[in-house]
């Protein structure tokens, strides 16, 4: 079971570090239809993105949409591995 797990975020790993590199440019559909619409110039966020569009601040282009991945990855499994202990405590 612990090397299906290893082999998995392995996987995912790879998918968020190397294939995403490989993601357009171009803005996604709701940014499209909101430059179409002219509303995404009066677009507001209520939450600060640590990762502001899949990038870090600061770093170089293809490393910080890597790292970037590679992050939410980890942070993702993090979550719900505790989730899934704090679930396994109650029963």
């Amino acid at each position: 079971m612990k090397k299906r797990i290893f082999l998995w975020i392995t996987v995912s790993l790879f998918i968020a570090g190397a294939v995403s590199l490989l993601a357009s440019e171009h803005p996604d559909g709701y940014e499209k239809a909101g430059e179409q619409l002219g509303f995404i110039e009066r677009a507001t966020s209520y939450l600060h993105s640590p990762l502001p569009d899949y990038a870090i601040p600061g770093v170089d282009s293809w490393v910080s949409s890597s790292l970037a991945g590679i992050i939410g990855v980890a942070l993702t499994f993090v979550i719900f591995l505790l989730l899934g202990k704090l679930a396994g405590k109650r029963r």
